[in-house]
C-alpha cells in the first residue's frame, strides 16, 4: 500500500510499517558519518606515523563514503512508487547500487595491491608504534558498523545495504592486516611488512566483492527467488476460497518487493464474474500476506484433469 508523507508518496508494507528502505537509509547515513571521521583520523595518523598502509586505509575510507552515497541514492530511488515510465516501480535501482558497491570493492582491492607493491619497492621508514592504537580503534569501530549495517540489510532484504556493510568489514580487514604488518615491521625492523600484510587483506576484499556481486546480477537479470518463497506464495493463494489448485507460479524481485505471475485453477463451470472475483481475492491475499508482494497478475484456469495433475505435481511439475 501507499500513504502520503509531506506532499509525496512512499511505500509501506501491508501492515502499515514504513518501507524497509528507510532502515537501510538510516544505517547508511551512520556509516557515512563514521567513515568521514575515520578517514580524517587515519590520514593524519598515517602521515605523521610513517605508515603507508594507514594512509591507504584512509583513502579506502574516503572511497567508502562515495560508495555509501551511491547506496543511499539507490535506496531513495528504489522506494519511489511506480510511474508512467516505470510501471513496475524503481526497485532495480537497489541491486544496481549493490553491483556498483561490489565492483568498488574489487577496485579498492586492486588499489591496495598497487599501493602495497609500491611500498615494498620504495624504501620508507618503519611506522610509529602509536599507529597500532589508531588501527585497533578502527578495527573495533568498523566491525561494529559492519554488524549494525549488515543487520539492517538482512532485515530489509537489501543487497545494496549488505554490500555497504562489507565495505565496513573490508576496512576492518585491511586495518587488521596493516596492524599485523606494522607489528612485524617494528619487530623485524622491516618497513615493507605492513604492505605485505595488506596484500592478504586485499585478497579477502576481492573475494567478498565477487561474492556480493552475484546476487545483484541475479536480481537484475530476474533470476527466480528461492523455492521456499514460491511455496509460501502458492500456499497463500491455495488458501483462498474457490481456488482448486495453483498451476504455475513465477516471481521476480524488484528491489525490496516481489511481483508474482500466478495461474490458479477454479471450477470450470462457474461464471466468469465469479472467477474474476476469486482472482482479485488471491491478489489481495498475496499483497496482504507480509511476503512483500507489490502486485500479482492472476490468471484463471478451468479445472480439467490434466491441468489439475500438473498443479498437484508442484513447482517441478508445473
Amino acid at each position: 500500500m501507499r500513504f502520503p508523507v509531506a506532499g509525496r508518496t512512499v511505500f509501506a508494507l501491508s501492515n502499515g510499517s514504513p518501507h524497509p528502505a528507510r532502515a537501510g537509509i538510516r544505517s547508511t547515513l551512520v556509516g557515512v558519518l563514521a567513515n568521514a571521521l575515520l578517514a580524517a583520523g587515519k590520514a593524519l595518523a598515517g602521515i605523521l606515523g610513517n605508515s603507508a598502509a594507514l594512509v591507504a586505509d584512509a583513502i579506502e575510507s574516503t572511497s567508502d563514503i562515495a560508495m555509501s552515497l551511491i547506496v543511499l541514492g539507490g535506496l531513495r530511488v528504489a522506494q519511489r512508487p511506480p510511474d508512467e515510465d516505470h510501471p513496475y516501480g524503481h526497485g532495480k535501482a537497489e541491486p544496481l547500487a549493490a553491483l556498483a558497491v561490489s565492483l568498488a570493492l574489487l577496485v579498492a582491492a586492486g588499489g591496495i595491491v598497487v599501493t602495497s607493491i609500491r611500498g615494498i619497492l620504495i624504501p620508507h621508514p618503519v611506522p610509529e608504534k602509536y599507529t597500532l592504537a589508531v588501527l585497533l580503534a578502527v578495527i573495533v569501530i568498523k566491525e561494529t558498523l559492519f554488524r549494525f549495517v549488515w543487520r539492517s540489510g538482512h532485515e530489509s532484504g537489501s543487497g545494496a545495504v549488505k554490500a555497504d556493510a562489507w565495505h565496513h568489514r573490508s576496512d576492518a580487514v585491511t586495518s587488521a592486516a596493516a596492524g599485523i604488518g606494522i607489528v612485524l615491521a617494528i619487530w623485524w625492523n622491516y618497513p615493507p611488512a605492513d604492505e605485505i600484510a595488506a596484500l592478504f587483506g586485499a585478497a579477502i576484499i576481492a573475494f567478498n566483492g565477487v561474492r556480493l556481486a552475484r546476487p545483484a546480477v541475479m536480481e537484475i537479470t530476474d533470476a527466480a527467488p528461492p523455492l521456499e518463497l514460491e511455496g509460501r506464495v502458492r500456499s497463500v493463494a491455495s488458501g483462498v476460497a474457490g481456488v482448486v489448485a495453483v498451476e504455475k507460479c513465477r516471481l521476480r524481485k524488484m528491489g525490496f518487493d516481489f511481483y508474482v505471475d500466478i495461474h490458479i485453477v477454479v471450477d470450470g463451470s462457474m461464471p466468469v464474474r465469479e472467477g474474476h472475483g476469486i482472482a482479485h481475492r488471491v491478489k489481495d491475499a498475496l499483497r496482504d500476506s507480509g511476503l512483500r508482494v507489490a502486485d500479482a497478475l492472476v490468471h484463471v484456469e478451468p479445472d480439467d484433469p490434466e491441468r489439475l495433475a500438473r498443479a498437484r505435481a508442484g513447482p517441478g511439475g508445473a
